[in-house]
Protein backbone atom coordinates (compact mmCIF):
# COMPACT_ATOMS: atom_id res chain seq x y z
CA UNK A 1 0.00 0.00 0.00
CA UNK A 2 1.40 3.47 -0.89
CA UNK A 3 2.61 5.36 2.17
CA UNK A 4 0.09 8.19 1.68
CA UNK A 5 -2.83 5.76 1.61
CA UNK A 6 -1.43 3.93 4.62
CA UNK A 7 -1.32 7.15 6.63
CA UNK A 8 -4.92 7.97 5.64
CA UNK A 9 -6.12 4.48 6.57
CA UNK A 10 -4.37 4.59 9.95
CA UNK A 11 -5.90 7.98 10.61
CA UNK A 12 -9.37 6.65 9.88
CA UNK A 13 -8.83 3.71 12.21
CA UNK A 14 -7.60 6.03 14.97
CA UNK A 15 -10.62 8.29 14.49
CA UNK A 16 -12.95 5.33 14.80
CA UNK A 17 -11.17 4.15 17.94
CA UNK A 18 -11.80 7.51 19.53
CA UNK A 19 -15.55 7.41 18.86
CA UNK A 20 -17.91 6.29 21.65
CA UNK A 21 -19.39 3.61 19.40
CA UNK A 22 -16.10 2.03 18.32
CA UNK A 23 -16.74 -1.36 19.93
CA UNK A 24 -20.23 -1.52 18.46
CA UNK A 25 -18.94 -0.51 15.04
CA UNK A 26 -16.33 -3.23 15.24
CA UNK A 27 -18.92 -5.83 16.09
CA UNK A 28 -21.01 -4.72 13.15
CA UNK A 29 -18.03 -4.91 10.84
CA UNK A 30 -17.35 -8.48 11.94
CA UNK A 31 -20.96 -9.38 11.16
CA UNK A 32 -20.77 -7.82 7.69
CA UNK A 33 -20.09 -11.21 6.12
CA UNK A 34 -23.61 -12.40 6.95
CA UNK A 35 -25.44 -9.13 6.18
CA UNK A 36 -26.45 -7.19 3.11
CA UNK A 37 -25.28 -3.63 2.58
CA UNK A 38 -28.62 -2.11 3.55
CA UNK A 39 -28.95 -4.16 6.73
CA UNK A 40 -25.46 -3.00 7.68
CA UNK A 41 -26.29 0.64 7.03
CA UNK A 42 -29.54 0.27 8.96
CA UNK A 43 -27.66 -1.03 11.99
CA UNK A 44 -25.17 1.84 11.79
CA UNK A 45 -28.21 4.12 11.86
CA UNK A 46 -29.47 2.38 14.99
CA UNK A 47 -26.14 2.91 16.71
CA UNK A 48 -26.60 6.64 16.44
CA UNK A 49 -30.17 6.53 17.72
CA UNK A 50 -29.00 4.46 20.68
CA UNK A 51 -26.10 6.70 21.69
CA UNK A 52 -26.12 8.26 25.18
CA UNK A 53 -27.92 11.58 25.26
CA UNK A 54 -25.21 13.68 26.74
CA UNK A 55 -22.48 16.16 25.86
CA UNK A 56 -21.53 16.38 22.21
CA UNK A 57 -23.76 13.39 21.37
CA UNK A 58 -26.92 15.41 22.02
CA UNK A 59 -28.69 15.95 18.70
CA UNK A 60 -27.20 12.80 17.20
CA UNK A 61 -29.93 10.52 18.52
CA UNK A 62 -33.64 10.40 19.18
CA UNK A 63 -34.88 12.60 22.00
CA UNK A 64 -37.07 10.64 24.40
CA UNK A 65 -40.74 11.54 24.66
CA UNK A 66 -41.52 13.84 27.60
CA UNK A 67 -43.65 12.65 30.49
CA UNK A 68 -47.39 12.93 29.92
CA UNK A 69 -48.73 16.27 31.11
CA UNK A 70 -51.81 16.48 33.29
CA UNK A 71 -53.74 18.06 30.39
CA UNK A 72 -52.83 15.29 27.95
CA UNK A 73 -55.58 12.70 27.90
CA UNK A 74 -58.46 12.19 30.30
CA UNK A 75 -58.48 9.08 32.49
CA UNK A 76 -58.32 6.26 32.99
CA UNK A 77 -61.51 6.41 35.03
CA UNK A 78 -63.21 3.94 37.31
CA UNK A 79 -66.15 4.23 34.91
CA UNK A 80 -66.07 5.83 31.45
CA UNK A 81 -69.03 5.66 29.05
CA UNK A 82 -69.04 6.38 25.32
CA UNK A 83 -72.64 7.23 24.50
CA UNK A 84 -74.77 6.70 21.41
CA UNK A 85 -72.21 5.53 18.87
CA UNK A 86 -72.32 3.35 15.77
CA UNK A 87 -69.96 0.42 16.35
CA UNK A 88 -67.59 -1.26 13.88
CA UNK A 89 -66.11 -3.97 16.10
CA UNK A 90 -63.14 -5.07 13.94
CA UNK A 91 -64.23 -8.68 13.38
CA UNK A 92 -65.65 -7.96 9.93
CA UNK A 93 -69.23 -7.77 11.16
CA UNK A 94 -71.48 -4.93 9.94
CA UNK A 95 -71.87 -1.67 11.89
CA UNK A 96 -74.50 -1.62 14.59
CA UNK A 97 -75.95 0.97 16.90
CA UNK A 98 -76.59 3.16 18.61
CA UNK A 99 -74.67 1.61 21.50
CA UNK A 100 -73.17 2.71 24.79
CA UNK A 101 -69.71 1.34 25.55
CA UNK A 102 -68.93 1.10 29.26
CA UNK A 103 -65.26 1.08 30.26
CA UNK A 104 -64.05 0.32 33.77
CA UNK A 105 -60.46 1.43 34.35
CA UNK A 106 -58.82 0.33 31.10
CA UNK A 107 -61.13 -2.51 29.97
CA UNK A 108 -64.44 -2.68 28.17
CA UNK A 109 -67.01 -4.05 30.63
CA UNK A 110 -70.28 -3.72 28.65
CA UNK A 111 -71.60 -2.89 25.20
CA UNK A 112 -75.32 -2.17 25.39
CA UNK A 113 -78.01 -0.89 23.07
CA UNK A 114 -78.82 2.78 23.43
CA UNK A 115 -82.03 2.79 21.43
CA UNK A 116 -83.71 1.81 18.17
CA UNK A 117 -82.48 3.21 14.81
CA UNK A 118 -84.82 5.92 13.56
CA UNK A 119 -86.17 6.70 17.02
CA UNK A 120 -84.94 8.92 19.83
CA UNK A 121 -82.42 7.25 22.08
CA UNK A 122 -83.63 5.91 25.39
CA UNK A 123 -83.35 8.30 28.31
CA UNK A 124 -81.75 7.61 31.69
CA UNK A 125 -79.51 4.82 30.42
CA UNK A 126 -77.25 3.03 32.87
CA UNK A 127 -74.74 3.56 34.28
CA UNK A 128 -75.91 6.88 35.66
CA UNK A 129 -72.88 7.58 37.87
CA UNK A 130 -70.03 7.41 35.34
CA UNK A 131 -66.92 9.41 36.18
CA UNK A 132 -66.69 10.66 32.59
CA UNK A 133 -68.84 10.46 29.46
CA UNK A 134 -68.10 11.02 25.78
CA UNK A 135 -71.07 12.06 23.67
CA UNK A 136 -70.50 10.09 20.47
CA UNK A 137 -74.03 10.46 19.13
CA UNK A 138 -73.95 9.96 15.37
CA UNK A 139 -70.24 9.07 15.44
CA UNK A 140 -68.45 5.82 14.64
CA UNK A 141 -66.34 3.80 17.07
CA UNK A 142 -63.72 1.30 15.88
CA UNK A 143 -60.96 -0.67 17.62
CA UNK A 144 -57.64 1.14 17.90
CA UNK A 145 -55.51 0.56 14.81
CA UNK A 146 -52.45 -1.69 14.86
CA UNK A 147 -49.48 -0.51 12.75
CA UNK A 148 -47.32 -3.57 12.14
CA UNK A 149 -44.29 -1.82 10.61
CA UNK A 150 -42.87 1.31 12.24
CA UNK A 151 -39.61 3.09 12.92
CA UNK A 152 -39.43 6.15 15.18
CA UNK A 153 -37.05 8.08 12.94
CA UNK A 154 -34.18 10.12 14.34
CA UNK A 155 -31.90 12.94 13.28
CA UNK A 156 -31.71 14.58 10.86
CA UNK A 157 -35.34 13.98 9.86
CA UNK A 158 -37.18 14.03 13.22
CA UNK A 159 -35.16 14.21 16.40
CA UNK A 160 -38.06 13.89 18.86
CA UNK A 161 -39.97 10.67 19.42
CA UNK A 162 -42.94 12.73 20.58
CA UNK A 163 -43.46 13.82 16.97
CA UNK A 164 -44.10 10.32 15.62
CA UNK A 165 -45.98 9.15 18.70
CA UNK A 166 -48.52 11.96 18.57
CA UNK A 167 -49.06 11.63 14.82
CA UNK A 168 -49.73 7.90 15.22
CA UNK A 169 -52.21 8.45 18.05
CA UNK A 170 -53.90 11.30 16.20
CA UNK A 171 -54.58 8.83 13.37
CA UNK A 172 -56.04 6.20 15.68
CA UNK A 173 -52.96 4.00 15.95
CA UNK A 174 -52.93 2.62 19.49
CA UNK A 175 -50.41 -0.21 18.98
CA UNK A 176 -47.19 -0.21 16.96
CA UNK A 177 -44.78 -3.00 16.15
CA UNK A 178 -41.32 -1.46 15.99
CA UNK A 179 -39.16 -3.27 13.43
CA UNK A 180 -37.24 -1.77 15.09
CA UNK A 181 -38.66 1.34 16.68
CA UNK A 182 -35.07 2.26 17.58
CA UNK A 183 -32.32 0.70 19.64
CA UNK A 184 -33.33 -2.17 21.89
CA UNK A 185 -32.54 -0.18 25.03
CA UNK A 186 -34.71 2.73 23.92
CA UNK A 187 -37.50 0.48 22.65
CA UNK A 188 -37.71 -1.47 25.90
CA UNK A 189 -37.72 1.71 27.95
CA UNK A 190 -40.52 3.34 25.95
CA UNK A 191 -42.47 0.08 25.84
CA UNK A 192 -42.51 0.14 29.63
CA UNK A 193 -43.29 3.86 29.84
CA UNK A 194 -46.16 3.49 27.37
CA UNK A 195 -47.56 0.47 29.23
CA UNK A 196 -47.67 2.64 32.37
CA UNK A 197 -49.10 5.56 30.36
CA UNK A 198 -46.26 7.76 31.52
CA UNK A 199 -45.88 9.08 27.97
CA UNK A 200 -48.31 9.96 25.19
CA UNK A 201 -47.59 7.04 22.87
CA UNK A 202 -49.15 3.96 21.34
CA UNK A 203 -48.61 0.55 22.94
CA UNK A 204 -45.21 -0.70 21.75
CA UNK A 205 -44.23 -4.18 20.59
CA UNK A 206 -40.46 -4.53 20.22
CA UNK A 207 -39.02 -6.47 17.28
CA UNK A 208 -35.28 -6.26 16.65
CA UNK A 209 -32.81 -7.21 13.91
CA UNK A 210 -30.44 -10.12 14.23
CA UNK A 211 -27.43 -9.33 16.40
CA UNK A 212 -28.69 -6.02 17.75
CA UNK A 213 -27.73 -5.39 21.36
CA UNK A 214 -25.17 -8.04 22.13
CA UNK A 215 -21.37 -8.00 22.05
CA UNK A 216 -20.40 -11.61 21.34
CA UNK A 217 -19.16 -11.13 17.81
CA UNK A 218 -20.54 -12.10 14.43
CA UNK A 219 -23.58 -14.31 13.99
CA UNK A 220 -22.40 -16.60 11.23
CA UNK A 221 -23.31 -20.02 12.59
CA UNK A 222 -26.64 -21.58 13.59
CA UNK A 223 -25.36 -21.94 17.16
CA UNK A 224 -24.57 -18.22 17.40
CA UNK A 225 -27.98 -17.41 15.90
CA UNK A 226 -29.75 -19.47 18.55
CA UNK A 227 -27.69 -17.91 21.31
CA UNK A 228 -28.61 -14.40 20.16
CA UNK A 229 -32.32 -15.30 20.07
CA UNK A 230 -32.07 -16.53 23.66
CA UNK A 231 -30.31 -13.30 24.60
CA UNK A 232 -33.05 -11.28 22.86
CA UNK A 233 -35.83 -13.13 24.67
CA UNK A 234 -34.19 -12.27 27.99
CA UNK A 235 -33.69 -8.61 27.08
CA UNK A 236 -37.16 -7.31 26.27
CA UNK A 237 -37.41 -8.36 22.62
CA UNK A 238 -40.88 -9.55 21.52
CA UNK A 239 -39.94 -10.75 18.05
CA UNK A 240 -37.42 -10.82 15.24
CA UNK A 241 -37.10 -8.47 12.24
CA UNK A 242 -35.09 -10.54 9.77
CA UNK A 243 -33.54 -10.13 6.37
CA UNK A 244 -32.83 -12.77 3.73
CA UNK A 245 -30.23 -14.57 5.81
CA UNK A 246 -28.46 -17.76 4.77
CA UNK A 247 -30.80 -20.77 4.96
CA UNK A 248 -29.08 -22.43 7.91
CA UNK A 249 -29.01 -19.13 9.86
CA UNK A 250 -32.64 -18.34 9.02
CA UNK A 251 -33.81 -21.80 10.09
CA UNK A 252 -31.96 -21.58 13.42
CA UNK A 253 -33.27 -18.08 14.19
CA UNK A 254 -36.87 -19.02 13.48
CA UNK A 255 -36.78 -22.37 15.24
CA UNK A 256 -35.34 -20.85 18.41
CA UNK A 257 -37.76 -17.92 18.25
CA UNK A 258 -40.73 -20.28 18.04
CA UNK A 259 -39.53 -22.22 21.09
CA UNK A 260 -39.31 -18.99 23.10
CA UNK A 261 -42.61 -17.45 21.99
CA UNK A 262 -41.10 -14.72 19.81
CA UNK A 263 -42.79 -13.54 16.63
CA UNK A 264 -41.05 -12.98 13.32
CA UNK A 265 -41.27 -10.76 10.27
CA UNK A 266 -38.82 -10.36 7.40
CA UNK A 267 -37.83 -7.85 4.77
CA UNK A 268 -36.35 -10.39 2.34
CA UNK A 269 -33.88 -7.96 0.86
CA UNK A 270 -32.56 -8.25 -2.67
CA UNK A 271 -29.04 -9.08 -1.54
CA UNK A 272 -30.08 -12.51 -0.32
CA UNK A 273 -33.55 -13.14 -1.73
CA UNK A 274 -32.19 -15.48 -4.39
CA UNK A 275 -31.33 -17.93 -1.60
CA UNK A 276 -34.15 -17.03 0.82
CA UNK A 277 -37.35 -15.95 -0.92
CA UNK A 278 -40.78 -15.73 0.68
CA UNK A 279 -41.87 -19.33 0.28
CA UNK A 280 -38.51 -20.70 1.41
CA UNK A 281 -38.61 -18.45 4.47
CA UNK A 282 -42.18 -19.53 5.28
CA UNK A 283 -41.15 -23.19 5.02
CA UNK A 284 -38.55 -22.71 7.74
CA UNK A 285 -41.01 -20.94 10.02
CA UNK A 286 -41.24 -17.23 9.10
CA UNK A 287 -44.40 -15.67 10.50
CA UNK A 288 -44.83 -12.53 8.37
CA UNK A 289 -43.55 -11.38 4.99
CA UNK A 290 -43.39 -7.58 5.00
CA UNK A 291 -43.25 -5.46 1.83
CA UNK A 292 -43.22 -7.31 -1.50
CA UNK A 293 -39.66 -8.65 -1.36
CA UNK A 294 -39.57 -12.41 -1.78
CA UNK A 295 -43.04 -12.83 -3.27
CA UNK A 296 -42.23 -11.98 -6.86
CA UNK A 297 -38.89 -13.80 -6.70
CA UNK A 298 -40.77 -16.93 -5.59
CA UNK A 299 -42.92 -16.71 -8.73
CA UNK A 300 -40.27 -16.03 -11.40
CA UNK A 301 -41.26 -17.77 -14.60
CA UNK A 302 -38.15 -18.01 -16.79
CA UNK A 303 -35.40 -17.27 -14.26
CA UNK A 304 -34.31 -18.34 -10.80
CA UNK A 305 -32.93 -14.85 -10.04
CA UNK A 306 -34.17 -11.44 -11.14
CA UNK A 307 -32.77 -10.61 -14.60
CA UNK A 308 -30.94 -7.46 -13.57
CA UNK A 309 -29.60 -5.05 -16.23
CA UNK A 310 -25.90 -5.49 -16.91
CA UNK A 311 -25.19 -2.02 -15.53
CA UNK A 312 -27.18 -2.60 -12.27
CA UNK A 313 -25.62 -1.27 -9.07
CA UNK A 314 -27.88 -2.08 -6.13
CA UNK A 315 -26.07 0.42 -3.92
CA UNK A 316 -27.50 3.08 -6.21
CA UNK A 317 -31.00 3.50 -4.81
CA UNK A 318 -32.59 4.61 -8.06
CA UNK A 319 -31.31 1.38 -9.62
CA UNK A 320 -32.55 -0.58 -6.62
CA UNK A 321 -36.07 0.83 -6.43
CA UNK A 322 -36.47 1.41 -10.14
CA UNK A 323 -35.69 -2.19 -11.06
CA UNK A 324 -37.95 -3.71 -8.39
CA UNK A 325 -40.98 -2.66 -10.41
CA UNK A 326 -39.64 -4.33 -13.56
CA UNK A 327 -40.52 -7.72 -12.05
CA UNK A 328 -44.24 -7.32 -12.67
CA UNK A 329 -44.21 -9.22 -15.99
CA UNK A 330 -41.41 -11.70 -15.16
CA UNK A 331 -43.55 -13.95 -12.98
CA UNK A 332 -46.26 -16.54 -13.48
CA UNK A 333 -49.48 -14.83 -14.46
CA UNK A 334 -52.11 -14.01 -11.83
CA UNK A 335 -54.59 -16.85 -11.60
CA UNK A 336 -52.21 -19.39 -13.13
CA UNK A 337 -51.78 -22.82 -11.46
CA UNK A 338 -48.35 -21.73 -10.16
CA UNK A 339 -49.82 -18.50 -8.73
CA UNK A 340 -52.58 -20.40 -6.93
CA UNK A 341 -50.19 -23.09 -5.66
CA UNK A 342 -47.91 -20.41 -4.24
CA UNK A 343 -50.69 -18.75 -2.27
CA UNK A 344 -52.19 -22.05 -1.16
CA UNK A 345 -48.87 -23.16 0.32
CA UNK A 346 -48.57 -19.88 2.26
CA UNK A 347 -52.13 -20.39 3.50
CA UNK A 348 -51.27 -23.90 4.70
CA UNK A 349 -48.14 -22.59 6.44
CA UNK A 350 -50.09 -19.74 8.08
CA UNK A 351 -47.95 -16.94 6.61
CA UNK A 352 -49.12 -13.39 7.28
CA UNK A 353 -48.79 -10.80 4.49
CA UNK A 354 -47.98 -7.26 5.71
CA UNK A 355 -47.72 -5.45 2.37
CA UNK A 356 -46.95 -1.82 3.37
CA UNK A 357 -48.35 -0.69 0.01
CA UNK A 358 -48.14 2.98 0.97
CA UNK A 359 -44.41 3.32 1.45
CA UNK A 360 -43.61 2.74 -2.22
CA UNK A 361 -46.60 4.62 -3.63
CA UNK A 362 -44.58 7.72 -4.54
CA UNK A 363 -42.90 5.54 -7.14
CA UNK A 364 -46.07 5.62 -9.24
CA UNK A 365 -46.70 9.36 -8.80
CA UNK A 366 -43.94 11.22 -7.00
CA UNK A 367 -45.48 14.63 -7.69
CA UNK A 368 -48.65 13.68 -5.79
CA UNK A 369 -46.83 12.54 -2.67
CA UNK A 370 -44.37 15.43 -2.72
CA UNK A 371 -47.31 17.85 -2.63
CA UNK A 372 -49.62 16.00 -0.22
CA UNK A 373 -52.08 18.17 1.71
CA UNK A 374 -50.49 17.55 5.10
CA UNK A 375 -46.87 18.42 4.46
CA UNK A 376 -47.09 22.16 5.07
CA UNK A 377 -48.70 21.94 8.49
CA UNK A 378 -47.63 18.55 9.84
CA UNK A 379 -44.36 17.49 8.16
CA UNK A 380 -41.21 18.86 9.78
CA UNK A 381 -38.96 20.87 7.44
CA UNK A 382 -36.09 18.51 8.32
CA UNK A 383 -38.25 15.56 7.28
CA UNK A 384 -39.13 17.27 3.98
CA UNK A 385 -35.41 17.81 3.46
CA UNK A 386 -34.83 14.12 4.02
CA UNK A 387 -37.47 13.19 1.44
CA UNK A 388 -35.95 15.40 -1.29
CA UNK A 389 -33.66 13.84 -3.96
CA UNK A 390 -30.36 12.95 -2.36
CA UNK A 391 -27.58 10.42 -2.89
CA UNK A 392 -27.09 9.87 0.83
CA UNK A 393 -30.59 9.90 2.39
CA UNK A 394 -32.31 6.52 2.32
CA UNK A 395 -35.43 6.48 0.14
CA UNK A 396 -34.61 9.80 -1.57
CA UNK A 397 -33.87 8.12 -4.90
CA UNK A 398 -35.49 10.64 -7.22
CA UNK A 399 -32.21 11.43 -9.03
CA UNK A 400 -33.98 11.47 -12.39
CA UNK A 401 -37.30 9.69 -11.93
CA UNK A 402 -38.98 9.19 -15.27
CA UNK A 403 -42.38 8.46 -16.74
CA UNK A 404 -41.00 5.01 -17.57
CA UNK A 405 -40.31 4.43 -13.87
CA UNK A 406 -43.78 5.54 -12.80
CA UNK A 407 -45.50 3.37 -15.41
CA UNK A 408 -43.46 0.37 -14.30
CA UNK A 409 -44.57 0.97 -10.70
CA UNK A 410 -48.22 1.35 -11.71
CA UNK A 411 -48.05 -1.98 -13.53
CA UNK A 412 -46.24 -3.54 -10.57
CA UNK A 413 -48.93 -2.37 -8.16
CA UNK A 414 -51.72 -3.99 -10.17
CA UNK A 415 -50.03 -7.39 -9.87
CA UNK A 416 -49.09 -6.83 -6.22
CA UNK A 417 -52.64 -5.77 -5.37
CA UNK A 418 -54.00 -8.93 -6.96
CA UNK A 419 -51.51 -11.14 -5.10
CA UNK A 420 -52.55 -9.75 -1.71
CA UNK A 421 -56.26 -9.65 -2.50
CA UNK A 422 -56.23 -13.22 -3.84
CA UNK A 423 -54.52 -14.36 -0.64
CA UNK A 424 -57.18 -12.61 1.43
CA UNK A 425 -59.97 -14.17 -0.63
CA UNK A 426 -58.70 -17.70 0.02
CA UNK A 427 -58.52 -17.02 3.77
CA UNK A 428 -54.96 -15.74 4.20
CA UNK A 429 -54.30 -13.14 6.87
CA UNK A 430 -53.31 -9.63 5.80
CA UNK A 431 -52.25 -6.88 8.21
CA UNK A 432 -51.51 -3.15 7.92
CA UNK A 433 -48.11 -1.51 8.27
CA UNK A 434 -46.82 1.91 7.27
CA UNK A 435 -42.98 2.12 7.45
CA UNK A 436 -43.33 5.92 7.52
CA UNK A 437 -40.53 8.45 7.74
CA UNK A 438 -39.25 7.73 4.23
CA UNK A 439 -40.28 8.33 0.60
CA UNK A 440 -42.67 11.25 1.33
CA UNK A 441 -44.72 9.21 3.84
CA UNK A 442 -45.23 11.11 7.10
CA UNK A 443 -46.12 9.25 10.30
CA UNK A 444 -49.84 8.57 10.72
CA UNK A 445 -50.76 9.88 7.29
CA UNK A 446 -48.93 6.99 5.64
CA UNK A 447 -50.92 4.57 7.77
CA UNK A 448 -54.28 5.91 6.56
CA UNK A 449 -52.98 5.75 3.00
CA UNK A 450 -52.26 2.06 3.64
CA UNK A 451 -55.93 1.56 4.47
CA UNK A 452 -56.95 3.33 1.26
CA UNK A 453 -54.59 1.18 -0.79
CA UNK A 454 -56.01 -2.03 0.67
CA UNK A 455 -59.40 -0.85 -0.58
CA UNK A 456 -57.80 -0.12 -3.95
CA UNK A 457 -56.47 -3.69 -3.96
CA UNK A 458 -60.02 -5.01 -3.68
CA UNK A 459 -60.74 -5.15 0.07
CA UNK A 460 -64.17 -4.13 1.31
CA UNK A 461 -63.81 -1.34 3.92
CA UNK A 462 -64.87 -3.83 6.63
CA UNK A 463 -62.07 -6.13 5.46
CA UNK A 464 -59.71 -3.17 5.62
CA UNK A 465 -60.62 -2.54 9.26
CA UNK A 466 -60.36 -6.24 10.06
CA UNK A 467 -56.80 -6.17 8.68
CA UNK A 468 -56.04 -2.97 10.61
CA UNK A 469 -57.29 -4.22 13.97
CA UNK A 470 -58.10 -7.87 14.71
CA UNK A 471 -55.59 -9.34 12.25
CA UNK A 472 -52.74 -7.32 13.70
CA UNK A 473 -53.70 -8.28 17.24
CA UNK A 474 -53.88 -11.97 16.35
CA UNK A 475 -50.48 -11.84 14.70
CA UNK A 476 -48.87 -10.23 17.75
CA UNK A 477 -50.47 -12.55 20.30
CA UNK A 478 -50.28 -15.95 18.60
CA UNK A 479 -46.51 -16.51 18.99
CA UNK A 480 -47.00 -16.23 22.75
CA UNK A 481 -49.95 -18.62 22.73
CA UNK A 482 -52.23 -15.99 24.29
CA UNK A 483 -55.68 -14.68 23.35
CA UNK A 484 -55.88 -11.13 22.03
CA UNK A 485 -55.98 -8.24 24.50
CA UNK A 486 -56.92 -5.58 21.92
CA UNK A 487 -57.91 -5.32 18.26
CA UNK A 488 -61.66 -5.95 18.73
CA UNK A 489 -64.32 -3.94 20.56
CA UNK A 490 -65.44 -6.67 22.93
CA UNK A 491 -66.23 -7.05 26.62
CA UNK A 492 -63.10 -7.89 28.61
CA UNK A 493 -60.58 -6.48 26.14
CA UNK A 494 -58.47 -3.37 26.59
CA UNK A 495 -60.19 -0.08 25.84
CA UNK A 496 -58.30 0.92 22.67
CA UNK A 497 -60.76 2.81 20.45
CA UNK A 498 -61.04 5.26 17.57
CA UNK A 499 -63.94 7.74 17.45
CA UNK A 500 -64.66 9.67 14.24
CA UNK A 501 -67.61 11.92 13.44
CA UNK A 502 -68.02 10.72 9.84
CA UNK A 503 -68.73 7.29 8.36
CA UNK A 504 -65.30 5.77 7.54
CA UNK A 505 -66.89 2.96 5.52
CA UNK A 506 -68.24 5.58 3.13
CA UNK A 507 -64.90 7.37 2.82
CA UNK A 508 -61.61 6.31 4.41
CA UNK A 509 -60.26 9.81 3.78
CA UNK A 510 -62.17 11.08 6.81
CA UNK A 511 -59.52 9.32 8.94
CA UNK A 512 -56.71 11.62 7.78
CA UNK A 513 -55.88 14.41 10.19
CA UNK A 514 -56.57 16.80 7.31
CA UNK A 515 -60.01 15.28 6.79
CA UNK A 516 -61.82 15.00 3.47
CA UNK A 517 -62.82 17.84 1.15
CA UNK A 518 -66.58 18.10 0.66
CA UNK A 519 -68.82 20.61 -1.08
CA UNK A 520 -71.40 22.17 1.23
CA UNK A 521 -74.43 22.47 -1.04
CA UNK A 522 -76.10 24.96 1.31
CA UNK A 523 -73.22 27.45 1.20
CA UNK A 524 -71.76 26.50 -2.18
CA UNK A 525 -68.34 26.33 -0.55
CA UNK A 526 -65.97 23.46 0.10
CA UNK A 527 -65.11 22.43 3.62
CA UNK A 528 -63.08 19.72 5.31
CA UNK A 529 -64.96 17.07 7.23
CA UNK A 530 -63.74 14.32 9.49
CA UNK A 531 -60.41 13.79 11.08
CA UNK A 532 -60.43 11.47 14.08
CA UNK A 533 -62.08 13.18 17.06
CA UNK A 534 -60.79 11.05 19.93
CA UNK A 535 -58.37 8.17 20.29
CA UNK A 536 -58.77 6.02 23.40
CA UNK A 537 -55.74 4.03 24.52
CA UNK A 538 -55.83 2.00 27.74
CA UNK A 539 -59.01 3.79 28.76
CA UNK A 540 -57.40 7.24 28.38
CA UNK A 541 -59.29 9.62 26.08
CA UNK A 542 -56.94 11.64 23.87
CA UNK A 543 -58.25 14.65 21.96
CA UNK A 544 -56.84 14.01 18.46
CA UNK A 545 -57.14 17.69 17.59
CA UNK A 546 -54.99 18.63 20.57
CA UNK A 547 -52.38 16.06 19.55
CA UNK A 548 -52.31 17.57 16.08
CA UNK A 549 -52.01 21.09 17.48
CA UNK A 550 -48.92 19.94 19.39
CA UNK A 551 -47.42 18.55 16.19
CA UNK A 552 -48.26 21.72 14.27
CA UNK A 553 -46.43 23.74 16.93
CA UNK A 554 -43.32 21.54 16.52
CA UNK A 555 -43.40 22.15 12.77
CA UNK A 556 -43.94 25.90 13.13
CA UNK A 557 -41.18 26.15 15.73
CA UNK A 558 -38.72 24.53 13.36
CA UNK A 559 -39.80 26.83 10.54
CA UNK A 560 -39.27 29.88 12.77
CA UNK A 561 -35.85 28.62 13.83
CA UNK A 562 -34.87 28.25 10.19
CA UNK A 563 -35.69 31.87 9.44
CA UNK A 564 -33.03 32.79 11.99
CA UNK A 565 -30.38 30.45 10.56
CA UNK A 566 -27.49 31.72 8.46
CA UNK A 567 -27.40 30.43 4.88
CA UNK A 568 -26.26 26.80 4.72
CA UNK A 569 -26.97 26.28 8.41
CA UNK A 570 -29.39 23.38 8.10
CA UNK A 571 -26.74 20.71 8.56
CA UNK A 572 -26.24 17.38 6.88
CA UNK A 573 -29.19 15.44 5.52
CA UNK A 574 -27.47 12.07 5.72
CA UNK A 575 -29.03 9.52 8.07
CA UNK A 576 -26.33 7.12 9.20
Amino acid sequence: MPRKLLVIALGMVLALMLTPNFKSLGALAEQRASKTLFQYLDELENLDTAAPQQGQQQGQQLVNAPSRRTDEGKGPYKTLVIRGAMLIDGTGGPPRGPVDIVIENNRISRIQGAGTPGLAMRQNRQPRNADYEVDATGMYVLPGFVDMHVHAGGPPKNAEMEYAYKLWLAHGVTTVRGVPLGSNEMSVKDKERSAKNEIVAPRIVNYQRMGVGWNKGPINTPEAAREWVRWAANNGVDGLKLGSHRPEIMAALLDEAKKLGLGSTAHLDQGGVAQMNAIKAARVGLGTVTHFYGHFESLLKDYVVQPWPMEQNNSNEQDRFGQVARLWDKIYEPGSPQWKAYLEEHLKLGTVFDPTFNIYSAGRDVMRMRNADWHDKYTLPTLMDFYAPSRDAHGAYWYYWTTHDEIAWRNFYQVWFKLVNDYKKMGGRVTTGSDSGFIYQTYGFGYILELEMLQEAGFHPLEVFQAATMNGALTLHEPKGKPIEFGVVREGLLADLVIVDQNPLENLKVLYATGAVKLNDKTGKTERVGGIRWTVKDGIVYDAKQLLADVARMVEKQKQERTKMPAGGQGSRTEK
